[in-house]
């Protein structure tokens, strides 16, 4: 008796984005609201199935990420975070999502896909809280993706991702406090940044008005790794974390 031929199990792949961004000091992620089932009128990350057999799935995230944003690679970092395949997490079978990771600065509204029923950017607090619940394991994605963005803060100059072409150390700084929900002490914050060589470098520029002497402005340096880290402090609710001592930084070039 001769065996059964072997086929390949049905899988369907998807991209999802964690889309995140700063505003009014705080981290956000986009989210969208689902205009068919499964999971019907629920927020969930966006992404979508490939287009069609031969689209790569990294310009799969391209696209969806120019479909959701407007924006081209050229103004946003966007890497692959991890690959979610769980039995069950899709009702519809067996659907394996390369869940990507998207920072910029700035983002405008968004406007709701043709698959969508509305599109808003939410404080990830929302998310990371279960206050609002999302389809599909949206939720450990979002979880992750913020997780990544965290670390690699530490280690490398994502920071600078959030930021415009142009900042200064203060908006540099309101990075690390939105994304690691801490606040800093300025003072240190100072020191540790200035004492990675390559990491900002000033621009030609000049400087920004702020409330008293103008700020120097900075632009992202050619260093991708940070050379000593800047190593994420344990949150306090009671006073401001220093970063490393309480000596006087030195003051900013006149």
């Amino acid at each position: 008796m001769e065996a059964d031929a072997w086929s390949p199990a049905p899988v369907l792949l998807t991209v999802d984005l964690v889309i995140l961004t700063l505003r009014e000091g705080r981290l956000c992620v986009l989210l969208v609201e689902r205009g068919e089932d499964p999971f019907q009128g629920m927020s969930a990350l966006p992404g979508g199935f490939l287009s069609h057999a031969g689209e790569e799935i990294l310009d799969a995230a391209h696209r969806e990420l120019r479909e959701e944003t407007a924006l081209g690679a050229e103004w946003v970092h966007l890497e692959q975070l991890a690959i979610y395949g769980d039995v069950g997490r899709d009702p519809r079978g067996r659907v394996v999502s390369v869940a990507h990771l998207a920072i910029a600065p700035g983002l405008p509204e968004p406007v709701a896909g043709t698959d969508a029923m509305d599109a808003a950017w939410v404080p990830v607090e929302a998310v990371l809280t279960g206050e609002m619940e999302l389809a599909f394991d949206h939720r450990r994605i979002v979880k992750d993706g913020i997780e990544r963005a965290r670390t690699k803060l530490e280690f490398s100059a994502l920071a600078t991702a959030f930021c415009g072409k142009l900042f200064t150390i203060a908006e540099l700084q309101q990075v690390y406090e939105a994304v690691w929900g801490t606040e800093l002490d300025t003072r240190n914050f100072y020191r540790k940044i200035q004492a990675v060589d390559g990491f900002i470098i000033p621009a030609d520029s000049g400087r920004r008005a702020t409330r008293g002497r103008p700020a120097r402005l900075y632009r992202a340096g050619p260093k991708t790794t940070l050379s000593p880290p800047l190593i994420r402090p344990v949150p306090s609710t009671t006073e401001r974390v220093p970063f490393a001592t309480e000596e006087d930084p030195r003051e900013e070039e006149k």
